[in-house]
Formats: C-alpha cells, structure tokens, sequence
C-alpha cells in the first residue's frame, strides 16, 4: 500500500502544475498527502478493523477535511446518509490498493473491489476502475508477467493497453474519470523498469497526477516488491502520526514490499 502513498505525495506537487516530463524532483517542501492517501488507509483500516467501507471513508474524510476532495464526495462525507452518488470519477480506483493486498483470490479482490467503489461510485465505470486496479495488485503478487496482466485487463475490462506514454503524453490532459485515467495510469506501470519510474511516468502525462501516480505506484509495489528505503522514509514523513500508524500496522499483516538502501 504504500506505493499507492508515495504516488500520491510525489505527485501532489504536480496536480495543479502539470509538467510533461519524467525529470523532476521526487519531494519537496511542498509534498503533501491529498484525499488519495487520507482514502487509501480509511479503505486498509476498515479491512483490519472490520468496518463499513462507507463508514470509514466519512470517519476518515470528516478526520482530514481538507485534503483535497472532489465536491460530489465532499458532500457525501457530511451528508446524513450513506447513498452512492453514481460517480465515475477515479476515486474508486485511487483508493481500493489495499483490497489488492488483503485478498487472495481473483473472486475476492473482484468482490471487494467492487464493495469499496460501489458505496460512493456505483456507476459501472467507477466499479470497472477499482476492479481493474485491484485486479493488476494480485495478479503482481503472485507473480504474473506484464504481457500477462496486460492481456487480463484488455480481456476482463476492455481497457486499451497497447498505447506508449510517448503516444499518450503529447495531447493527454487532466481526466478524472476512470475511462479516462486508469488506462493510462497502468500503462504508466507497464512502461516502467521500479516503482519511482512508474510513479514518473505517472506525473509526466500531465494529467490528474497524484492519482494516476498513487494507482501506478499501488502497482508498481506489487510487482517489483523493492522500493529504495529513502523514498519510503520520505514518504511516511509526510504522514500524520495517525495516518503513519495505520499504515504500518497494514504493512505488517500485509505488506510484500522490501526496503533497500
């Protein structure tokens, strides 16, 4: 899960000041974590702790109101009941990374996925994304090769894979709809050789870059399961203690990843 985090963070710099390149400064003074990340661990701690999908993610969003949230949402999270909305948009898929960790099974993940979107985004674009996402996370964990989690998503959720980053970065812009986004941002990983080139690739196409960054870097986790311990370190302290805590406590039960020097 934590991939999904430093995607967020790195590319929160970029959110409102989109660049077309991979060249750039990891962190800086202004690297902060948005709604993806505040989401991703409301999604991990209702999985360890045994809540409501819906009742974690207004605990979590009413606990940090000001870390970014599109308006729909926004009123969701303070209004006095629970029913989706019918977003499409990419939130579903920006948060669900810790179902791909916590499920072992394609039935599973699917399931859950599905859950965690549907509460908010029950429109079947913003399923389609959580599942897409979820999907490439377990299918990394056991091993699968790119050639074959790229055939899985063309085939189970007729996303066009066979674009480059090159193709796609000239003329992208900023999309935050899953039809729109989650392609893109596997692609991202596809591309990639680490989890901080995919994290790059992300943020290059000058799109909704933190969370095409935080899903390609949920990914990315999966599959390399190496991360350099100075991004993670760099990362975590841009967390509240909250946030860090249970994000470790995740880690712990189901983190893969190993941190290198």
């Amino acid at each position: 899960m934590i991939g999904a985090l430093i995607g967020d963070i790195v590319g929160s710099v970029y959110e409102h000041r989109r660049i077309k390149t991979t060249s750039f400064p990891l962190f800086s003074a202004h690297s902060r974590f948005t709604d993806d990340s505040v989401l991703t661990i409301a999604v991990a701690d209702a999985i360890l702790h045994g809540r409501a999908y819906a009742d974690s993610l207004k605990v979590y969003a009413r606990m940090y109101p000001n870390a970014g949230y599109g308006f729909n949402f926004f009123q969701w999270v303070f209004s006095e009941g629970t029913e989706a909305y019918g977003s499409w948009g990419n939130g579903s898929a920006m948060r669900v990374s810790p179902v791909g960790y916590a499920f072992s099974s394609l039935e599973d993940v699917l399931f859950e996925a599905k859950k965690s979107a549907e509460v908010t985004h029950n429109h079947r674009e913003g399923i389609k994304g959580a599942q897409a996402v979820a999907s490439c996370i377990l299918l990394a964990r056991n091993g699968h090769t790119k050639d074959e989690m790229k055939a899985f998503v063309e085939e189970q959720f007729g996303y066009d894979l066979k674009r480059t980053c090159s193709e796609i970065r000239p003329n992208y812009s900023f999309d935050v709809s899953c039809q729109g986004s989650v392609p893109e941002s596997i692609i991202c990983f596809l591309e990639s050789d680490d989890i901080v080139g995919a994290v790059r690739n992300a943020v290059s196409l000058g799109g909704d870059s933190d969370t095409m960054a935080c899903i390609a870097g949920s990914i990315a986790e999966a599959f390399y399961k190496k991360i350099p311990r100075d991004v993670v370190e760099s990362a975590k302290a841009c967390l509240t203690p909250h946030l860090r805590g249970i994000l470790e406590e995740f880690e712990t039960q189901y983190g893969i990843f190993e941190a290198f020097d």
